[in-house]
Formats: structure tokens, C-alpha cells, sequence
């Protein structure tokens, strides 16, 4: 069944109005089953299934269905984790962040509705242009600063930002997703190893190469401000600020914190806003809240007073 020939206005309004679906209907689920959904086509695919445009037959409501095989996330020791990402996304209601409307199972799967972003992952946007201007890296890294402004008021980690974990609405707004490595920690201190290479901070690259054996490293919510560091770079480069060859050397640089030198031309505020979240020292990096208030944001962004301005809808 092709359900992409909804119009973008037609499905906009069944997503904003979810029907069955509610914000006060986060748990388990016991009525639905995969009979429930009409399926459409496969919008990605993750480490434990697959993610499926769907609608709800009962009431036409479009969303998007994320298929997870509890064999391929017994044999991987994960249940903690996907137990978790319907724990920490459930709890979790921004406009820059996925909604997550329900969940159920049958004997081999567990599915998660999630809300349908149709502008796909910005990761596939950035390999299609390069790069991004100036302006647009800004808008796309002030959202996404606004989203985990939001989830470390609530004490909670993302812990797995990059380009492939953001997906893009209908206006072309960000929506963070993919919770599994997310935590909640009240004290604001983790040991656990988790997030992508290429932007993982110094002080979680330092256990995985065991720089201090014996010593079991502490980190906090700065590791989000690290990731959102690199994320800026990508964006306006087309390429991580550490990318080396093998995983071993991406450590060792990022380590160094010397970002990787490349042609791109940047104006003075971007490179100042990047230094000031590289920066080694966790304690030492630019707040989320002096992060909104950058020259370099608000050059593109203006003053953000509120989420409902930076998402400008």
C-alpha cells in the first residue's frame, strides 16, 4: 500500500490531531496489534528492525511504525535499552523532539508509534548538499539546542546526537529521535560507555581507550554540549571535526581536541562557537542557555525568548 500520496497539508493536520493517539495514553497499549496499521513503505531501518510508514485504520491517523524483533534484541543483551528509549521518549514532549505516542507487542516483535517526520533524516539532506550555509546550520543547531535545553531540565541525557539521529517535519523543523542510549540521572553523573565515534566528548573517548586503568571515569550532561560542538562542524563542513581513518586514530584526535583543518571558510562568531563547546574541560563548555544567546546564533536566529519562536511556527 503506497501511503505517500497523502498531501503534505492532509497528513499534517491527522499528525497534529492524532486521534486514538494521545499524550495522556503513553503506556502499553493493550488494543492495538500490527492488524491495527495499514503498512507502507520502510522509512529506515535501525540495529534491532525496521521503521514503517503506517496508518491507523480506525482513524486514519498517519504515523510512523517502529518495528523491533525481541530475538535480535535478546541475542544483542539490549532489552535494558529499548526498555529505556520507551521509558526516557515517552516521558518527553517538545517541539523539537519525536513524538512517541504509544507502544505494544505480539510474540517475537515490539512496536513503537512514533510521530512521522517526512522530511527524512538530516543526515541524508547533508549528503545531499555537502554542506550547509551558514544560516541554515545555525537554525538546524539553535533547534537542537533548544530540544536539550528541555530534556536537561529534566535531567536527562541524550547522550547520541548527530545528523542520522534528527529528523526533519513538515516545515523543515528538527525532530530529535532515537532514545536508546538517552538516560535519566538525577545526580547528572554516568560512567556507561555509549554514542557514535565520530562524536563522542574526550572524556568517554579516555574509557574506551583506558587512558586510566583501574579509574572508573565520571561524565555529566556536557557530553550533549561536545556533540553539539561537533554537530555544528558537520554541518558547515560536511565532515565530523576528528574524522581519521580508523576508530583508533578518531580517539587519540579527539583527545587532542584539535579540530581537523579543511577549506571551508567560516566567519569569526561560528568559530567561536565551536571552540567554545570543544572544549576538553566538560565543566568548561559554553551552557546550553549562553549557547542560544551566542552572537553566532543570534546573528541567524535573533533572540530566542521561547521554543515556539526558534521553531518559527
Amino acid at each position: 500500500m503506497e501511503l505517500v500520496q497523502h498531501t503534505a497539508n492532509r497528513t499534517a493536520a491527522r499528525v497534529s490531531t492524532p486521534g486514538t493517539f494521545t499524550r495522556t495514553s503513553l503506556d502499553y497499549h493493550p488494543h492495538l496489534h500490527l492488524g491495527s496499521f495499514e503498512i507502507g513503505r520502510a522509512l529506515g531501518r535501525g540495529k534491532f528492525g525496521r521503521v514503517y510508514l503506517a496508518r491507523h485504520r480506525d482513524s486514519s491517523f498517519i504515523c510512523a511504525l517502529k518495528v523491533l524483533t525481541k530475538a535480535q534484541i535478546a541475542s544483542e543483551g539490549d532489552e535494558n535499552l529499548v526498555r529505556r528509549e520507551i521509558e526516557i521518549h515517552s516521558k518527553l514532549s517538545h517541539p523539537g523532539i519525536l513524538k512517541f505516542y504509544t507502544w505494544f507487542y505480539d510474540a517475537t516483535r515490539v512496536f513503537l508509534v512514533l510521530e512521522y517526520a517526512p522530511g527524512g533524516e538530516l543526515f541524508r539532506k547533508l549528503q545531499k548538499k555537502g554542506k550547509f550555509g551558514e544560516h541554515e546550520a545555525a537554525v538546524y543547531v539553535a533547534q537542537v539546542a533548544d530540544a536539550l535545553a528541555y530534556m536537561h531540565k529534566k535531567n536527562i541525557m541524550h547522550r547520541d546526537i548527530k545528523p542520522e539521529n534528527i529528523l526533519l517535519g513538515f516545515h523543515g523543523e528538527i525532530k530529535l529521535a532515537d532514545f536508546g542510549y538517552s538516560v535519566h540521572s538525577a545526580s547528572n553523573l554516568r560512567s556507561s560507555l555509549c554514542g557514535t565515534i565520530d562524536y563522542i566528548p574526550p572524556e568517554i573517548a579516555r574509557q574506551l581507550r583506558k587512558v586510566r586503568p583501574g579509574k572508573e571515569e565520571f561524565y555529566n550532561r556536557n557530553v550533549d554540549l561536545w556533540s553539539l560542538g561537533v554537530l555544528a562542524y558537520e554541518l558547515m563542513t560536511g565532515k565530523p571535526p576528528f574524522e581519521m581513518p580508523t576508530r583508533e586514530q578518531t580517539e587519540k584526535k579527539i583527545l587532542t581536541g584539535k579540530v581537523q583543518r579543511t577549506g571551508v571558510e567560516m566567519s569569526k562568531e561560528a568559530k567561536s562557537f565551536i571552540r567554545a563547546l570543544l572544549v576538553l574541560n566538560p565543566d568548561e563548555r559554553l551552557p546550553l542557555d549562553q549557547v542560544l544567546e551566542h552572537p553566532w546564533i543570534v546573528m541567524h536566529c535573533g533572540r530566542i525568548r521561547s521554543s515556539r519562536g526558534i521553531f518559527g511556527y
